[in-house]
């Protein structure tokens, strides 16, 4: 992998890794285990039995906690601390030298990237759950497992439009949260949103 798609690689896991971090380190451990591409040498860890194990069970505590109005919020303020971390890990190790330590560029550019994507989950789910019905906080805690589950399914083989794609759904996610802010305001304080 030349340094173009090795760099694309590091920030679409550091990405994952603000939306996604336990299903993120899972699919990449699988990746490793079953042999389905040769990732950077830092990245083996992440195929050891133990955080195989560890990141399923977690996995499986996040699903269901996102889609739960309140506790996914909570779930990710706690994630606050982890996340970002995470991802800054995931682009440093991926960037590493084989044999060398962590990258220093893919530390710092991966804490960034994981920070803006975790920064717009949680902000996103915030005004979302604002909403007074649950299909709202599923339809959107669905899309983000749909997202993370595609995106790591071609992120190894294809770094760069993975990274691509991503980025636009964050433009779009943006956007998005601009709107419903905007529409929060323009409604009156106290008005019902029932029809006379």
């Amino acid at each position: 992998m030349d340094s173009t798609h090795l760099f694309a690689l590091a920030l679409a896991l550091a990405w994952l890794a603000g939306l996604r971090v336990y299903l993120t380190v899972l699919a990449l451990g699988l990746t490793q285990l079953v042999g389905y591409a040769e990732l950077p040498p830092a990245l083996a860890v992440c195929a050891s039995p133990w955080v195989l194990g560890v990141a399923a069970v977690l996995t499986v505590v996040e699903f269901s906690a996102d889609k739960i109005p309140g506790v996914d919020s909570l779930w990710d303020l706690l994630h606050t601390v982890l996340r970002v971390p995470a991802g800054a890990w995931l682009a440093g190790a991926a960037l590493a030298e084989p044999g060398g330590d962590l990258s220093g560029l893919g530390l710092l550019a991966g804490g960034v990237t994981a920070l803006l994507s975790h920064g717009l989950k949680s902000g996103g789910r915030a005004l979302i759950n604002t909403s007074p019905e649950p299909a709202s906080n599923w339809a959107a805690s669905l899309g983000e497992d749909a997202v993370a589950v595609t995106a790591l399914l071609f992120v190894v083989q294809y770094p760069l439009p993975t990274l691509l794609v991503l980025l636009s759904l964050g433009l779009l996610l943006v956007a998005g949260c601009v709107w419903l802010l905007r529409s929060l305001r323009r409604r009156p304080r106290g008005a019902s949103t029932k029809p006379a």
